[in-house]
């Protein structure tokens, strides 16, 4: 009859690892065949013949995997039961949005004030919706950039330290001399100058965008956060949040996302404040966390 063939794996234990030398053979060679296989006697010691019963044309050695353990997802099904909004009330909402931002544009990208321009741009950043009015904004920033000197009051800090900050975040080139003007004959800051608190916490943001050798802006950095942390407890609510949160982590250093959330309350808390805006504010911000969540329940499912 015709021989069986049996497929035979010699593997080596060394150093290196396993070597691996496979061949076809009788099954009435098997016995022989460790004595005739010329090898190291230190390899023959720890050898061992691994031998298929099936058929076969050439030896498949075994495949050790490992097992990934991973440790369960913090999130559980968090995520996953997660019920995504009904399309149709997710429209009207988008719906929404769109004719609030129309709003916005109609009623306060119309106004030439300087002062109302300056804080619209920096309500519109803070509060997260700048996106939708990337062009108005920038138009806007070209205008105050080219009459920057000429129209900002010599002695606002508010609307100086704003108008500096708003331009320098955006790339426009804005020397810190403009800073001088609130120095006194002995080359210190005025003292009036801590009186006008939103104008101190305006400035002491602006101080963040210093540049290596702009020492005028060391020196403002030390001197509002001092009086900033002496009257953050002594006036209300809701500035008084605001200036504690500022010298944890300033605006510039923030995530803009959690910097929006967080505004969206001191925002909603400032009796000037504009509904149309902080309506805007407030869905738009819904809308991308329930975007955020639909593409969480994907990835985890």
């Amino acid at each position: 009859h015709s021989p069986t063939f049996l497929s035979i794996a010699y593997k080596y234990r060394g150093l290196e690892g396993f070597l691996h030398h496979t061949q076809k053979v009788h099954r009435e060679q098997i016995i022989s065949y460790h004595s005739k296989l010329r090898l190291p006697l230190e390899l023959r010691k720890n050898m061992f013949i691994q031998v298929s019963g099936a058929p076969s044309q050439y030896a498949k050695s075994e495949v050790i995997r490992r097992i990934a353990n991973f440790h369960p997802s913090i999130w559980g099904d968090r995520f996953i039961n997660n019920t995504s909004e009904d399309k149709d009330i997710h429209f009207r909402k988008v719906c929404e949005v769109d004719e609030l931002k129309d709003e916005v544009r109609n009623e306060l990208f119309a106004t030439g004030h300087l002062s109302q321009q300056l804080g619209l741009i920096d309500a519109l950043q803070r509060l997260g919706v700048a996106y939708h009015f990337e062009r108005e904004i920038q138009e806007a920033l070209e205008h105050i950039y080219t009459t920057f000197n000429d129209k900002i009051d010599v002695d606002d800090l508010y609307k100086v330290s704003l108008s500096f900050r708003l331009l320098r975040q955006e790339g426009f080139k804005v020397s810190c001399d403009v800073f001088k003007k609130f120095k006194d004959k002995d080359g210190q800051f005025k003292e009036s100058l801590t009186s006008n608190i939103e104008g101190m916490l305006a400035f002491y943001e602006a101080t963040h965008l210093r540049m290596h050798g702009e020492d005028i802006l060391d020196e403002a950095l030390e001197f509002t956060t001092t009086h900033l942390q002496s009257t953050a407890t002594l006036i209300g609510n809701p500035l008084a949040a605001q200036i504690t949160c500022a010298l944890k982590q300033p605006l510039h250093k923030g995530i803009p996302r959690l910097e929006a959330r967080q505004y969206i309350s001191f925002y909603e808390q400032d009796a000037s404040h504009n509904k149309v805006l902080l309506k805007l504010s407030i869905l738009d911000f819904n809308l991308v966390q329930s975007l955020h969540k639909e593409e969480l329940r994907y990835i985890t499912r």
